[in-house]
C-alpha cells in the first residue's frame, strides 16, 4: 500500500518529542497509525539518532513515520513525510525540494488558512488547536466551530486531523463536530498505560464513524 493511501486510512496520529520512542511503539501497538517526531530543542544529531527508532516502530506496525518542520531532516531521516506550521518553509518551497513522493501536512488555525492549503499541494492538514494546550503555548483555542467548518467544507478531500487538547474526555465532542481522525500528544505521552490509551482513543474513532477509514 502506497504513502498516500495509508494516509487515506489514517485515523489516530500521535505526535512526541524524541525521548517519547517507547511511547510510540506501545501507542502504535494500541492503533495509533501515524507519528511524527517533533523536538523544538533537540539538535540535529539527535534528532536523527531518535528517527530511527521511530522509523524501525512505524515498519513493524505499517505505520506512517513523519518529522516536523524540516523537510531536510525528513529525507534524511527516510520519514514518510514532513508536517509544516503557517510560519515554516513555504510548501511551494518544500515540495520542490523533497519530491513528489514525500508526503507534507500542513497546519492551520482558521478557515481562511484550511480553505487556503484546500488549494495547494498539501497531503494533510491540520485543524486546531482545538482546545488551549500547552505544546501550543500562546495560540488561542479555535473551538469545536473550527472542527465543524472543516467537516461542513464539500471539497475537503484532503484527509484533515482535528488537534490541539483532544483526550478521552472530550474526544467524543470533537467526533461529533464532524472530525474523523485526531493528533494527540499528551493524551498517549503521558498516559501511565500509552497502549491502553491508544486502544481507547481507537475506539472513540471507531465508534464514531464505523463506516470511516479503515486502518
Amino acid at each position: 500500500m502506497d504513502r498516500r493511501e495509508r494516509l487515506r486510512r489514517a485515523r489516530l496520529y500521535l505526535v512526541v518529542e524524541a525521548a517519547g520512542v517507547g511511547a510510540a511503539r506501545e501507542a502504535l501497538a494500541g492503533g495509533v497509525d501515524m507519528v511524527q517526531l517533533r523536538d523544538k530543542e533537540a539538535g540535529e544529531e539527535e534528532i536523527l539518532r531518535a528517527a530511527r527508532g521511530f522509523r524501525q516502530a512505524c515498519d513493524r506496525h505499517g505505520a506512517l513515520f513523519w518529522l516536523n518542520d524540516r523537510p531536510d531532516l525528513a529525507l534524511e531521516a527516510g520519514a514518510d513525510g514532513v508536517h509544516l506550521g503557517q510560519d515554516d518553509m513555504p510548501l511551494d518551497e518544500a515540495r520542490s525540494l523533497v519530491g513528489p513522493d514525500l508526503l507534507i501536512g500542513l497546519s492551520t488555525h482558521a478557515p481562511e488558512q484550511f480553505d487556503a492549503a484546500l488549494g495547494s499541494d498539501a497531503d494533510q492538514l491540520s485543524v486546531g488547536p482545538v482546545y488551549e494546550t500547552p505544546t501550543k503555548e500562546g495560540r488561542p483555542a479555535a473551538g469545536l466551530d473550527y472542527v465543524r467548518y472543516a467537516a461542513s467544507r464539500p471539497e475537503a478531500s484532503t484527509p484533515w486531523f482535528a488537534i490541539g487538547g483532544i483526550d478521552l474526555g472530550n474526544v467524543r465532542d470533537v467526533l461529533a463536530a464532524g472530525a474523523e481522525r485526531i493528533v494527540v500528544v499528551r493524551a498517549i505521552r503521558d498516559a501511565a498505560d500509552p497502549r491502553a490509551a491508544a486502544v481507547a482513543l481507537r475506539a472513540a474513532l471507531d465508534e464514531a464513524a464505523p463506516g470511516g477509514p479503515e486502518r
